[in-house]
């Protein structure tokens, strides 16, 4: 049984790891850790976690756990990932990898010095909408790609915790509008050149809207954007247009929520739908497949600084600073 850590008690944890462990007869969570041990030890026993331990640095170095989930807050990735990878750990981080590709860079050449997997959790890249969305690109069915066009919006409060706090890694872009930053890397699989950025700052240095143009080098041109200002309509999507076609992608993020996938060729438009399995199963599989049997991550630790790169440069077309600096 391949045993699991957790870092904290964070919401995400439940939906991306603790019930993908349930279906998942290989894995589960054996331990966890959190700043408050009354909160560790309700967690766990909400959870049904075998194991409460007594601090971060504890959990590390706790010898029947096999891998370390990292979902603390994005300056807190750095160190407590380079600790455990140090551990003989590997390590499942959430998104952003890293408060910028300096940090990032360190994590990804941990991994490869202690042989350990590094997976940064981009998870929507497992699900078989997103593959099937890439299938269609590189197949070059829309003909020559003219535009990629990628949004994620969704509202939170202005008291929207480590997201409005820059100390912490906070920002738009590096919880929400890393998605279609992300989405158009990897629809396209270039590496986009940044041309301008726009931000609407909140709490200092705290982006809560950010769009940006980007040329990838092929010469096709994208924008995404990023909005968490209170107030705002949901929206997830990719939209690709070429000489023959288009494609949207409603959705791509969590499409066990619902999705479609609408491909317009000529005139004609058909939909296709996919499995409601959770995304975070997915991204379970292909971690476990690749600490068991050395398959490749679509985003591992290098995925995560060329990821973070485009972040920076986004930031600083922005006129703002760096996360961690």
């Amino acid at each position: 049984m391949f045993r699991f850590g957790v870092l904290g008690a964070a919401n995400i944890t439940p939906r991306a790891l603790v019930y993908p462990c349930i279906d998942e007869p290989r894995a589960q969570i054996y331990a966890v850790a959190a700043r408050d041990r009354q909160r560790a030890t309700a967690f766990a026993h909400h959870h049904h976690i075998p194991e409460v331990l007594d601090s971060y640095a504890q959990l590390v170095e706790f010898a029947p756990l096999d891998a370390i989930y990292n979902p603390l807050h994005i300056t807190a990735h750095h160190d407590w990932t380079l600790r455990a990878l140090a551990a003989g750990k590997h390590v499942l981080c959430e998104k952003s990898l890293a408060s910028n590709a300096e940090e990032a860079r360190a994590m990804a050449e941990a991994a490869e010095q202690h042989q350990r997997v590094l997976m940064d959790a981009y998870h929507y890249r497992y699900h078989p909408l997103f593959l099937r969305a890439r299938e269609i690109y590189a197949a070059r069915l829309l003909g020559d790609i003219q535009h990629i066009d990628a949004a994620f919006h969704i509202p939170v409060k202005p008291d929207g915790g480590i997201r409005m706090d820059y100390r912490l890694g906070g920002g738009v872009t590096m919880d929400i509008g890393c998605y279609p930053i992300s989405w158009v890397r990897h629809i396209s699989g270039e590496e986009p050149e940044v041309l301008d950025a726009q931000a609407e700052v909140g709490p200092k240095d705290v982006d809560v809207y950010m769009t940006c143009r980007l040329r990838l080098p092929s010469g096709v041109t994208a924008t995404t954007s990023g909005d968490m200002r209170p107030g705002i309509e949901r929206r997830a999507y990719l939209h690709i247009t070429g000489s023959e076609g288009s494609l949207l992608v409603d959705n791509p993020l969590v499409p066990q929520n619902g999705h479609d996938l609408q491909l317009t060729l000529r005139g004609h438009t058909t939909h296709e739908q996919f499995a409601r399995r959770s995304t975070y199963g997915y991204q379970l599989d292909a971690f476990l497949d690749a600490v068991q049997h050395g398959h490749s991550l679509y985003t591992d630790g290098w995925d995560g600084v060329k990821q973070m790169q485009v972040i920076d440069a986004v930031y600083q077309a922005a006129g703002l600073p760096l996360r961690g600096m």
